[in-house]
């Protein structure tokens, strides 16, 4: 019996699995989702890069709003953001209502020919007295009002 069992033997394991792909198919499918892939990084980029100008306005117009900056810094910064995505030809010219139609225009959903968005164009050419008469609701009515254009402006609406 001992004999027996010094002459038994291992049986022969399989060879492990590879988790490389076995056929060129597989390498064509992992091309195309790396292609995927990066093209979706680039453009990403792309578009973080095209809105720093947003990053920047907002970032201002929040020392506007808490630093106590003047409200008359307002209509600039908003002149300068549409600047940075609009032909300058288009946009630097525009005055009083045709400014207050192309901001409306350019983002759905605000309005800035109402109360609140005639306010702009009152900072413009107000004198700082009538500035200080502006109440705490007003003002904040109207930042929300820019906040909400400069995160959501698109060319060409």
């Amino acid at each position: 019996m001992e004999e027996q069992l010094a002459n038994l033997q291992e049986i022969g394991l399989p060879e492990p699995v590879s988790y490389f792909p076995q056929t060129i198919s597989w390498y064509i499918v992992l091309a195309l989702v790396l292609l995927a892939s990066l093209w979706m990084v680039w453009r990403w980029i792309r578009r973080w890069n095209s809105n720093h100008y947003r990053r920047e306005a907002l970032r201002e117009l929040d020392v506007i709003e808490q630093a106590g900056q003047p409200l008359s810094r307002l209509p600039v910064l908003v002149k300068r953001a549409a600047l940075a995505f609009a032909p300058r030809e288009e946009v630097a010219a525009l005055s009083a209502d045709a400014w207050l139609h192309f901001l409306g225009s350019t983002c759905p959903g605000s309005d800035f020919t109402s109360e609140k968005g005639r306010l702009l164009l009152d900072l413009s050419y107000a004198s700082p007295d009538k500035l200080d008469q502006l109440s705490p609701d007003q003002k904040r009515e109207l930042f929300s009002l820019v906040r909400l254009w400069i995160r959501r402006h698109r060319a060409g609406l």
